[in-house]
């Protein structure tokens, strides 16, 4: 009997050995990067459990764990996917090419993006809706739906106020649609109601972006509460003394755009512009510097982009808006062209000042429709580039975007790392990006919402849209 008992007792504990526990997605030999602090812990197993991470340690999990899906990622490094914070969804009459952008942002590793506003919100807030609920796979969406403009403004699709109570009607209209942040531009919007819709969006809990109104500066639109200056071009203003001066006198007519340029120019000051740096970051005011597109255009008659096979994913109507910048940047003179490089050059060496005074950088695109050559999905690869060019280490780029993308939205609890209780949306790379940030374009695969996409997924994804717009441009 007691060897029986004996018997009996080593097959249990050989049959308890045996069992694991299940999980959705098993990957193991992962070589995970770290993004708060640059390290990089090799051999890493991660456990997805539905649309979130449920566990991550060393191989030892695999005696205890076993995956549905089990991938082994060969020393492959595995990040958080990344966030493109600027882009637009837009033009009414090609609202289907839009909507192929969804998959195209997967497949090249954006996991989310920050729509900045545009002429389709209702359509894009029922993407956003099909994707957190799973009956639509693209990239987590948060948008500020129609921006807040003035009277006759040259956006199509925004919402034009002219009086307090216009205002606090189209804040109501915001909160009906449930948008994540307001957005407010300046084409026809007066200084007095840009300042006021700051005041009143802030004070309703929402985070507010924006342009900055030639008749503010930059410390008066930040202490009325603007969250974040959309595009790097703006921070000139902050790098002068003159910076009031300027702002009276062209707001006056008393001084010319050449000669306030001239003036801006010759007295700009990298003290002065950490100086204010350090009050806006205070203030809590952040920078999208949007590098991408300033470049683009500054640079439009030295650059080529007829070798971009991503072309083929965009349709025609999305490529035929670029048409107007380029129309554009072709009437302009040689000295047009030689300040709008100055311009870009001047705000772009800002960057590690912004950094360093601790204003937060979010790195965004202002990719989608007019904005010339700025490729959805591609964007993002190229901003940050332009980042390091400029000044940023690979790894303080990198955080630009997946950390300081989900801070803007107080949702640092849920995405910016691969650990447990965060959201399964990464993306694996065959090569470090944190060597050379252009290693970000290795994507082997992509997990969104806990859903594995394999490369041929991806390739597959890919040819599905370069399918369908060929179709649309032989019509």
């Amino acid at each position: 009997m007691k060897r029986l008992a004996l018997f009996s007792g080593i097959v249990s504990l050989a049959f308890s050995c045996t069992i694991k526990t299940e999980v959705d997605l098993l990957i193991k030999n992962a070589s995970v990067i770290e993004l708060q602090s640059g390290q990089i812990l090799p051999d890493q197993v991660v456990l997805i459990e539905g649309d979130s991470i449920f566990l991550t340690g060393g191989d030892t999990l695999l005696s205890e764990y076993s995956g549905k899906t089990e991938i082994d990622a060969e020393s492959r490094f595995l990040m958080p996917g990344l966030w493109d914070n600027h882009v637009h969804f837009g033009g009414a009459e090609y609202v289907n090419e839009n909507e192929q952008l969804l998959p195209l942002y997967l497949a090249y590793g954006v996991t989310a993006v920050r729509d900045a506003a545009g002429d389709i919100p209702i359509e894009v807030l029922k993407w956003k809706s099909e994707i957190n609920s799973g009956q639509r796979i693209g990239p987590r969406i948060f948008t500020s739906g129609p921006k807040i403009e003035g009277i006759n403004s040259v956006w199509p699709g925004d919402l034009e106020i002219g009086t307090e109570e216009e205002l606090d009607a189209a804040l109501d209209s915001l909160e009906k649609l449930q948008v994540d942040f307001v957005k407010i531009t300046d084409n026809a919007l007066s200084a007095e109601l840009f300042l006021s819709a700051t005041q009143k969006a802030k004070a309703r809990g929402w985070s507010v972006s924006g342009h900055v109104h030639p008749g503010i500066t930059l410390d008066e639109i930040s202490k009325a509460g603007l969250t974040t200056i959309e595009h790097q071009g703006y921070l000139l203003r902050a790098a002068t003394q003159e910076e009031t001066r300027i702002r009276d006198e062209r707001l006056s007519n008393t001084l010319s755009s050449a000669d306030a340029n001239k003036l801006q120019f010759s007295t700009l000051n990298d003290s002065v512009a950490e100086a204010n740096f350090r009050k806006f970051a205070a203030q809590g005011t952040g920078i999208v510097p949007t590098l991408l597109i300033s470049y683009n255009i500054a640079y439009l008659d030295s650059l080529d982009f007829s070798g971009d096979t991503i072309l083929n994913y965009l349709g025609p109507k999305l490529k035929e808006s670029y048409q107007w910048r380029i129309e554009r940047y072709a009437q302009e003179d040689a000295a047009s062209r030689k300040n709008r490089k100055m311009q870009f050059e001047a705000s772009a060496r800002l960057l590690p000042l912004v950094l360093k005074s601790g204003m937060k950088i979010m790195a965004g695109t202002d990719a989608g429709y007019l904005n010339t050559y700025d490729f959805p999905g591609l964007a993002i690869h190229r901003e940050l580039a332009l980042m390091v060019k400029y000044g940023l280490t690979p790894l303080e780029a990198l955080q630009a975007s997946t950390i300081n993308g989900p801070a803007y939205f107080d949702l640092e609890g849920e995405y910016g790392s691969v650990s447990a209780g965060k959201k399964a949306n990464l993306v694996l790379l065959n090569k470090n990006p944190l060597e050379n940030i252009e290693n970000t374009l290795s994507i082997e695969s992509v997990i969104i919402e806990g859903k594995y996409l394999s490369r041929t997924e991806l390739d597959r994804m890919l040819a599905e849209i370069k399918a369908w717009v060929k179709e649309k441009e032989e019509k």
